[in-house]
């Protein structure tokens, strides 16, 4: 069993002894830390609360809902919904908060509380280190029965969701709808075929292929959307002629796209893409992650902008947007930020966004992706051994190649700029692993890079 703490809430497998799984004492303790935190600093009792569909959210649910209700707080319930619809919710609701009940594309033994402040972002690291202190030390206190919380059960949101990406200048429904694309869908059996669907059509998208329709939480395969995990959606691509394949993770954050041929769009290029024509439309700077692709920065500076690199993860995204005021931002793994509908990443915006890219370029899916920077990121992964010392092996590759340009603000990154080649070492926020990635102009260099970094650091632990 496993059970990880960090500032932006608490991820687990479900079941085991305290402290060593996410059991219903670890949901209830994060739980009431985090309420009070939020009373006392937002001096708001509202919270959101939305789950995706995994098989125990329920049960996580019902807990986290009596644990805030008996701190005096009063819950807005959304029950099944998407990571953004609940962003997006907290700022519509003006609450102090809102707690989003999913492990994103974690497998189904896993779930997790996400936790955000009252503009419906991810808490700031300090925040959640205060939380984590008050929920080591019992730091709250419950309310009597004449002021305990108040539940609204609400499902209006995703509707309200999709209305506001409607609402957006820069997305063209009449471009959308006169393709009339054929479109299959993988929504892995939980929240995105509740969200997905609706959305394309209000699109004006009518011909939809839906595979993994359900929303009962038993997902048909790994719920990460990488293209090892998708194809049933590829071959469904195929075989029904269709001009395009969309798949989400479980909550909906994240977006994969699948070519008329079958092959893989790019988990890089979906955040590309959509940058290239939102910097089309508004000129400006963009933010991804030290760990996404170098294409962005091209596509970046050749529409007259800047782009700026932060560390993983979307709250160190989010600042560096707002210190930068980009118009667009992101990370590599399909994660799009459209900061005009809201700080956060979301699948719906970025299938309204590229579909109005797509109509309006003329183009099949392959020629759209011909047309930007060829790049190719290689992903892996060492485990994590109990004792293993990951600083010290890190400080230990920084000085190996200290004669290339280093960037240690999460991890390492090493770029080799004459090879146009970079790669990044750090340790998971959410699994007990190393991720490495490696990038070049092509697969096997990318890979032969990654493998070179793999044996030094193999090395290094043995």
């Amino acid at each position: 069993m496993t059970l990880i703490k960090s500032v932006s809430g608490v991820r687990g497998t479900i079941g085991g002894s305290p402290g060593n799984g996410l059991t219903p004492i670890d949901i209830i303790t994060i739980t009431s830390a985090y309420g009070s935190f939020i009373k006392e600093k937002y001096n708001n009792d509202k919270i959101v609360i939305g789950r995706d569909a995994r098989i125990s959210g329920q049960i996580v649910k019902e807990l986290v809902i009596n644990t805030l209700l008996s701190l005096g707080i009063n819950i807005i319930d959304l029950d099944l919904s998407t990571t953004p619809t609940v962003e997006m919710a907290v700022m519509m609701e003006k609450a102090g908060g809102g707690i989003i009940l999913t492990a994103s594309h974690n497998p189904r033994e896993w779930n997790a509380l996400k936790l955000l402040n009252n503009k419906g972002e991810f808490i700031s690291a300090e925040e959640g280190l205060e939380i984590l202190e008050r929920a080591e030390n019992q730091n709250f206190e419950y309310a009597n029965i004449d002021h305990i919380g108040k539940l609204i059960k609400d499902s209006s949101y995703i509707q309200k969701h999709i209305d506001a990406i409607l609402q957006l200048p820069i997305v063209d429904v009449s471009a959308i709808e006169a393709k009339k694309f054929k479109v299959v869908i993988d929504t892995v059996n939980s929240t995105g075929a509740i969200s997905l669907v609706p959305l394309l059509n209000a699109l004006g998208v009518e011909e939809i292929i839906h595979l993994f329709d359900s929303v009962d939480g038993h997902f048909e395969h790994n719920p990460e959307p990488l293209p090892e995990h998708l194809i049933a959606l590829s071959e469904s691509v195929k075989l029904n002629k269709a001009d395009l394949g969309i798949a989400v993770d479980p909550d909906v954050d994240r977006l994969a796209l699948v070519n008329e041929d079958g092959t893989f769009f790019g988990e890089e290029y979906t955040l590309v893409a959509v940058a290239d024509y939102v910097l089309q439309n508004k000129k400006g700077n963009t933010v991804s992650n030290l760990s996404s692709s170098r294409a962005l920065t091209d596509v970046t500076l050749n529409n007259g902008g800047e782009h700026f690199a932060s560390a993983v993860g979307e709250v160190h995204v989010v600042v560096k947007m707002k210190e930068v005021k980009a118009v667009i931002g992101g990370e590599g793994n399909g994660g799009i930020i459209y900061p005009e509908l809201h700080y956060g990443r979301d699948a719906l915006v970025g299938v309204a966004l590229f579909l109005t890219h797509l109509a309006k370029s003329e183009m099949t899916m392959t020629d759209l992706k011909g047309t930007y920077p060829p790049y190719f990121i290689s992903k892996n992964k060492i485990s994590l051994q109990e004792g293993m010392d990951v600083d010290g092996i890190l400080e230990k590759m920084k000085v190996k190649y200290s004669n290339y340009k280093i960037n240690d603000v999460d991890g390492v990154r090493i770029d080799f700029e004459k090879e146009k080649q970079w790669v990044h070492l750090r340790k998971s926020n959410t699994e007990p692993i190393i991720r490495i990635y490696a990038e070049s102009e092509n697969k096997d260099s990318a890979d032969s890079l990654a493998n070179k970094i793999i044996e030094d650091i193999n090395s290094l632990i043995s």
